[in-house]
């Protein structure tokens, strides 16, 4: 399968007084404010790039693992991933994905196992040149 997928960022200003907005071609996000403020600050309303990797991951991680344990025979009622994305000295070092999955008739190790083949099979995660470490708790 091959596919492409467009996003659209604008800038006007200088990087810490600036603003730009961000759209997608499914216009899930339309003109979606990131900043300065948004990404090293809180407390403004807008999104930023280590925030959209982490949802980006999370997502990818999750639809990856629903495949890998649909081949292995099961089916997840839910999984919950979230994602801790770590920015230090200008460098993404770190991403920590949370993983909490209510998947029946599965134990423990073999949840455990399939999770982190997910994590290595992800294309996120393969795209990403940083650690990433998984923490799984089945439900």
């Amino acid at each position: 399968m091959i596919f492409t997928r467009k996003a659209n960022a604008q800038w006007k200003g200088s990087g810490k007084d600036g603003n730009g907005t961000l759209t997608t071609a499914s216009k899930v996000l339309e003109n979606t404010p990131y900043s300065f403020h948004t990404r090293f600050e809180d407390g403004e309303k807008g999104t930023n790039p280590e925030e959209l990797i982490g949802a980006a991951h999370a997502g990818c991680f999750a639809m990856q693992l629903s495949f890998l344990l649909n081949e292995s025979g099961f089916t997840a009622n839910t999984l919950d991933v979230s994602a801790k994305v770590t920015f230090e000295e200008g460098s993404i070092t770190q991403i920590g994905l949370n993983l909490e999955g209510s998947v029946p008739d599965i134990d423990g190790e073999q949840f455990q196992q399939i999770a982190h083949k997910a994590k290595d099979v992800c294309p996120i995660s393969k795209l990403l040149n940083t650690n990433i470490q998984l923490e799984v708790k089945l439900l």
